[in-house]
């Protein structure tokens, strides 16, 4: 299996994209091939009896630059470069940490939607307490119809049973409260077709706090509001580890309760919630596998990203949504 990794895309590349490509031939049954400035990746690659090559690109796409427009200018971008590698059958994946939005783009644009697909759609998965449960979209789309909903529901219950092997999955709509008739138009318009479909398991609505609970398998939303939930989960469940060791430390809590006890209390929280365990997110709906990860992604997240376009090819899931569709 061949990976097109974007090496000029996220906060910490190349280098640290690079450590987790490294990491990732030593774990999973794939190739890699680094796209970006060639120069600058061999300065950082020490390592030549890898499984691990070089395709040169002149240009990146930078985080403020409109996706759209970058990818149709910037045709020696590392991301398009990369892109259109999996197009062209060179490559079986994509993975990007760089913008979301010109990652996005160029799927759309290179690799193209599937045809019945009117809006593809990112899949985070996010721990909880009960497994894993799959957000969708998370920031693919602000403005999706009803029909993009369903699609989505449909596309992430498929991706929740063969990829992360959820017998089963229940589906959820995110809303305002569990009654169907609450939330707005989209949202009660959804509802009733979710409610008539029997290629998934509806299961009604999902309320906010029901996502961190793991509650359901699945949660659909639009990509405005599901990207708000993702970052805002983000940002609290730092803050609740920071006022935890403000408080402990403050208040003499290590010394009570003994610092192995704390220390190993933080360690196992930190390792169920870290997400570079889950360092990619899939953009379902296009022709190929396009793997997102977070701008911040360090070696570890990459490497688990990479696992992750691994397991989107060898569980054959485009075939599955494309049939199921």
């Amino acid at each position: 299996m061949k990976i097109a990794v974007d090496a000029m895309g996220g906060d910490k590349a190349p280098a640290e994209i690079i450590k987790g490509a490294v990491l990732a031939v030593q774990k999973y049954p794939c190739e890699i091939i680094l796209v970006g400035d060639e120069e600058k990746i061999r300065g950082e690659l020490n390592q030549s009896d890898l499984p691990i090559t070089i395709r040169h690109a002149g240009e990146v796409i930078q985080m403020g630059e409109h996706p759209a427009d970058a990818v149709r200018c910037k045709k020696d971008s590392s991301i398009v470069v990369a892109t259109k590698m999996v197009r062209d059958g060179e490559c079986d994946a994509v993975l990007s940490a760089g913008s979301t939005g010109a990652a996005v783009a160029a799927a759309q644009l290179i690799l193209r939607r599937i045809h019945t697909v009117g809006r593809p759609a990112i899949a985070t998965p996010i721990p909880t307490p009960r497994g894993t449960t799959l957000l969708l979209d998370s920031g693919a789309n602000v403005d999706s119809k009803p029909e993009h909903l369903i699609q989505s529901g449909i596309m992430g219950s498929l991706y929740a049973e063969h990829v992360l092997k959820i017998k089963n999955p229940s589906v959820a709509l995110l809303n305002i409260g569990e009654e169907e008739t609450k939330g707005n138009e989209q949202a009660k318009e959804t509802y009733q077709l979710l409610k008539n479909l029997s290629t998934i398991n509806f299961a009604g609505n999902a309320e906010g706090r029901d996502i961190p609970r793991g509650k359901f398998d699945v949660v659909i939303c639009d990509g405005f509001v599901g990207n708000i939930v993702l970052k805002f989960g983000e940002g609290l469940a730092l803050t609740i580890m920071e006022l935890l060791t403000e408080e402990l430390t403050a208040n003499g809590g290590i010394k009570l309760l003994g610092k192995e006890i704390i220390e190993k209390t933080f360690l196992n929280i930190s390792k169920r919630l870290d997400v570079s365990e889950n360092g990619g997110a899939p953009l379902l709906g296009v022709n190929g596998c396009c793997v997102i990860s977070h701008g911040s992604s360090d070696a570890r997240a990459i490497s688990s990203a990479i696992g992750v376009a691994c397991n989107y090819v060898n569980s054959k899931i485009l075939e599955r949504i494309r049939t199921t569709l």
